[in-house]
């Protein structure tokens, strides 16, 4: 890894799984820290279950952004039986094998200011304390979501219950609205899960951690901002430094019009503020029963939509990152004729839009989503309010946050929890968003929260001064570490 700007201080390292959710939160964290003149090299892997994906990424963020070095570690293999594994474990085996390319790699480098992980990789402090390189967390999610974390990290130390163990009864933990156990992620819900332990094992290294930052903004998550900060999630622990430097959300550069993506030409001839627009993130693909329920529910609505379709058979959460999407069509997938009758309304896109574009569109009036971290991140700066459909991973967890918590940006579809969400219900929700008197209070809630994202990053708002603030200790850090 080389500087490729040599007026640049110090370079920093950002290491980081190959998801969706964490390469390109990465890249805009390795932009901001070049906003302040360091040199970023961002490091990942391919996983063994899909070769080849990481360095695919990585070739079209280097493209994207030729000021940032990165560089993909050699590959590794791992047993037949690793597909079984549940995602925690996996990570964990994975990040344990790469540790040595890693270390190799920063070695390689003797002006490695600080090395940046993304949360669940906690296993690399090792090669960071063997360099002496302070060694910080990045949390791609929201404050809600690393608050939670810690504070299963101290449910784990005080408690012998596991969170199934509550049922239907809501959990209260500092920072949080009160959550019910469906409502978590599922690799913790059980404490005598393989995944719980990974998990626990990767939380307890979270607290020796030099600090973490996390993407999002004050006035979001107000409540789990100052849980963290004062320590009140894992009061039996020392709590590290927390910054909340966000919103990082990738710019909305459009290509050339001759380049640009069908839908945004397709969303240029719809009236203002009239589409709805359905995206489920990179895994969130449904069975063909409920992509037909979606699209009798978008028909009924008599309301314009732009949906991107993914099949996925596997609706496992426990699996589902093992889990490849197959090839389709979309007339082998949707109701007969619903192309033809729906054709001077809606469009429906196969696998892929360019989400940030779509939502800056002024011909988007609301968003369906999956309640993917940097999917939220993106409805609030684009200002579009949100029917929440969380899937998997913290998801539940963001739609608790969004629905239940004092920012109400959202409404739940109700029966998400469910094996199958109705057509009825997409229909009613649909047409509650676009055109409801009831949602004009939302509406106004996530375009006062629009304001808040940009005022957050001025150069005297608070994620900017929180960034500061980081730099300034980072500085103190490296300090101490050289005096070792």
């Amino acid at each position: 890894m080389k500087n490729k700007d040599s007026k640049m201080r110090e370079a920093v390292v950002l290491y980081t799984s190959p998801g969706a959710g964490h390469l390109p939160a990465m890249v805009s964290l390795a932009k901001l820290f070049q906003k302040y003149h360091f040199s970023a090299a961002v490091v990942t892997y391919n996983h063994p279950l899909r070769p080849g994906k990481a360095d695919q990424e990585v070739s079209r963020l280097s493209s994207a952004n030729p000021s940032i070095s990165f560089h993909v570690l050699p590959q590794i293999t791992m047993g037949e039986d690793s597909a079984n594994l549940e995602p925690p474990a996996v990570k964990h085996a994975i990040l344990q094998a790469q540790n040595m390319n890693l270390r190799i790699d920063l070695s390689k480098t003797s002006s490695v200011w600080a090395i940046l992980m993304d949360f669940f990789s906690t296993i690399t402090l090792d090669v960071a304390r063997q360099l002496s390189i302070p060694a910080y967390l990045f949390a791609p999610f929201g404050a809600s979501t690393a608050a939670f974390f810690l504070n299963i990290l101290e449910f784990d130390a005080t408690s012998s219950l596991s969170l199934r163990d509550f049922g239907k009864d809501p959990i209260n933990f500092p920072g949080l609205p009160p959550v019910l156990a469906s409502d978590c992620p599922i690799f913790v819900v059980d404490r005598e899960s393989d995944s719980y332990k990974f998990s626990m094992g990767n939380f307890r290294g979270i607290v020796k951690s030099d600090g973490i930052l996390i993407n999002t903004f004050e006035s979001l998550e107000p409540k789990a901002i100052s849980a963290l900060r004062e320590g009140l999630c894992v009061p039996s622990f020392n709590m590290p430094p927390a910054y909340s430097i966000g919103p990082l959300v990738t710019e909305t550069q459009e290509k050339d019009t001759e380049e640009r993506h069908e839908c945004l030409k397709w969303l240029d001839s719809q009236p203002k503020g009239t589409v709805v627009f359905l995206c489920f993130g990179s895994m969130g693909g449904f069975p063909l029963d409920q992509i037909k329920q979606i699209a009798i529910g978008l028909e009924n609505s008599s309301q314009r939509f732009l949906w991107v379709v993914k099949v996925n058979f596997n609706m496992d959460p426990r699996k589902i990152f093992n889990t490849s999407m197959p090839e389709f069509e979309l007339d082998q997938i949707l109701p007969e004729g619903f192309l033809d009758r729906t054709k001077n309304r809606g469009m429906v896109v196969k696998t892929w839009a360019p989400q940030i574009q779509v939502l800056h569109h002024e011909s988007v009036g609301g968003f369906v989503t999956h309640c993917g971290w940097n999917s939220i991140l993106e409805a609030v700066t684009a200002g579009k309010p949100m029917v929440c459909w969380p899937l998997y991973a913290e998801q539940r967890l963001n739609k608790a946050v969004l629905v239940d918590h004092e920012t109400r940006l959202g409404v739940a579809m109700e029966g998400y929890d469910s094996e199958m969400v109705d057509a009825e219900e997409i229909e009613a929700k649909i047409r509650w968003l676009m055109e409801g008197e009831g949602s004009t209070l939302l509406k106004e809630r996530i375009k006062a929260m629009k304001d808040k994202a940009g005022e957050s990053l001025t150069e005297t708002g608070p994620s900017s001064q929180a960034f500061m603030q980081f730099l300034m200790d980072l500085e103190m850090k490296k300090l101490e570490k050289t005096k070792i």
